[in-house]
């Protein structure tokens, strides 16, 4: 097996491994922050150790192109977090989050009547 057969090359920012849904950068930014490849098998749960190896290797073997890539996919995941940070949420989610209110205010009430017992 070659190490290009254990990936999906969708485009160039989006990189899969085969039978999952998980993109090279996800096992890349846990890499290039500290973590084993131990503990991104741990992290992600369904991947094996040859997957993550496979992902480390093609990484080192294509660095500058990866960290191209990787440079380009952070950019777009900060613009489009910055972006959705810009809208107002949906009504939906407003009245979600006054029930959640509603609900803390009731349990700080009930926390204060049984204190004061």
């Amino acid at each position: 097996m070659q190490l290009e057969d254990y990936f999906d090359f969708l485009s160039a920012e989006d990189i899969r491994l085969k039978g999952h849904r998980i993109g090279i950068d996800d096992i890349l930014d846990l890499y290039l922050e500290g973590y084993s490849p131990e503990e991104i098998v741990l992290y992600y749960g369904t991947l094996q150790p040859v997957e993550v190896y496979a992902t480390i290797t093609y990484y080192h073997q294509n660095r500058a192109e990866m960290d191209a890539m990787l440079a380009r996919v952070r950019a777009w995941r900060d613009q489009h977090w910055h972006e959705l940070a810009k809208r107002e949420p949906p009504e939906v989610v407003e009245r979600l989050w006054a029930v959640q209110a509603e609900r803390a205010k009731r349990e700080e009430h009930h926390e204060d009547a049984v204190s004061a017992r």
